[in-house]
């Protein structure tokens, strides 16, 4: 994980931020996020989940290899793009391949980035393994809108004080901003898209 070290890094540095104060942001230790710049150590989803919401980018945003924008925030490349990025003319063929993915060293959950940097959604497929469970603080929602469309399994989906049980085919458009959980309680592996866009600021 050299490769998302020196992005959390450059992400941090483009803020003017000192450590102390992404750990303050975010409630990862100062030790951790210096282990994970330095790529000693693999961050978790829920590592992953509270540094998204510190520094205000999205999952995919912040696992995507492509460079920040000078300010590090909304419009920042890596899966949410501005929609000024000029778009191939023709079709884009994506190797399966080719297809850059990140799992979760605790859990064994899987994230494929399925849509390209420059596309203006980010699309993601996860596989969440029977009886794994990956919680996300409410500031990763506060600057985005996301959909989940379970494509196999069966997804049990908290959200703030409701719980949603997803089978296969099912949908969940989140609403506003609280803390959610994903877990798979079932005996076989849960598979669904996770398609994220970022909301316009006003």
């Amino acid at each position: 994980m050299a490769a998302f070290g020196e992005r959390l890094r450059a992400l941090r540095r483009a803020r003017g931020w000192p450590i102390d104060r992404l750990a303050a942001a975010s409630g990862v230790s100062r030790a951790m996020i210096s282990k994970i710049e330095r790529g000693e150590s693999s961050p978790t989803a829920v590592v992953l989940g509270k540094l998204s919401a510190a520094l205000e980018l999205s999952v995919p945003e912040l696992l995507s290899p492509a460079p920040a924008d000078a300010a590090g925030g909304p419009g920042a490349a890596g899966g949410l793009p501005p929609a000024a990025e000029t778009v191939p003319r023709g079709g884009v063929v994506r190797r399966a391949a080719s297809i850059p993915q990140w799992r979760d060293p605790d859990t064994g959950y899987l994230r494929r980035q399925v849509s390209a940097p420059r596309f203006p959604a980010a699309v993601t497929e996860v596989t969440l393994p029977a009886g794994a469970r990956v919680p996300y603080p409410a500031g990763a929602y506060a600057f985005i809108a996301q959909l989940v469309w379970v494509l196999s399994g069966q997804l049990t989906l908290t959200d703030g004080p409701a719980t949603h049980v997803l089978a296969e085919g099912d949908t969940f458009e989140l609403g506003e901003p609280r803390p959610r959980e994903f877990r798979n309680e079932s005996a076989a592996d849960c598979r669904y898209l996770v398609v994220v866009t970022r909301k316009a600021v006003p």
